[in-house]
């Protein structure tokens, strides 16, 4: 579902808000697979895609990340910088990208402060776990600018990547 507007989401009893297209993308801090400080801040003049993903090792999760490693020359033709959320921890991150070859960072918001900033963490996923990414996808324009919101319910849903790659080429121009 691909969301225009700002939308409420409910968990744990708070109430977060999907960021509104056309306002100033959150900013963060979060540590990456090699345990450096990564800051949304830090790719001023860059576009930046941001993929929140359920869980580091499961099958659509890689399905989704493979397809941005095998196609990541597209990404740098637009000038936008991929970044990798999930709520695992930096050395489950580390593992999984050294096992996939992941050629982007991957970003562990382990507190879960980021996933519920842009509105997409479940309540509960399946075997009862709370507080885990949905799969999203926002892209950041060079001036920090939401420019691209789409949070999925189900977890076994893709990105609609056709919307991300015109909406980058857009960017790009």
């Amino acid at each position: 579902m691909l969301f225009t507007f700002p939308d409420v989401v409910t968990c744990a009893k708070n109430y977060y808000m999907i960021p509104a297209i056309g306002q100033k993308a959150p900013d963060f801090s979060l540590y990456d697979s090699d345990k450096n400080k990564v800051t949304l801040s830090g790719f001023k003049d860059k576009t930046v895609l941001l993929l929140f993903y359920p869980q580091a090792f499961t099958g659509v999760c890689t399905k989704e990340l493979c397809a941005i490693r095998d196609d990541i020359s597209r990404y740098d033709q637009a000038d936008a910088q991929v970044l990798g959320i999930s709520v695992d921890s930096v050395f489950t991150l580390a593992k999984y990208r050294e096992e996939q070859r992941y050629n982007f960072p991957l970003l562990s918001d382990f507190n879960k402060e980021v996933s519920a900033l842009y509105g997409c963490l479940y309540n509960n996923w399946i075997l009862d776990m709370k507080g885990v990414s949905k799969r999203a996808a926002f892209i950041i324009d060079k001036s920090g600018i939401l420019s691209y919101a789409e949070v999925l319910e189900s977890a076994g849903d893709l990105p609609n990547f056709d919307a991300i790659h015109e909406k980058l080429k857009n960017l790009s121009i």
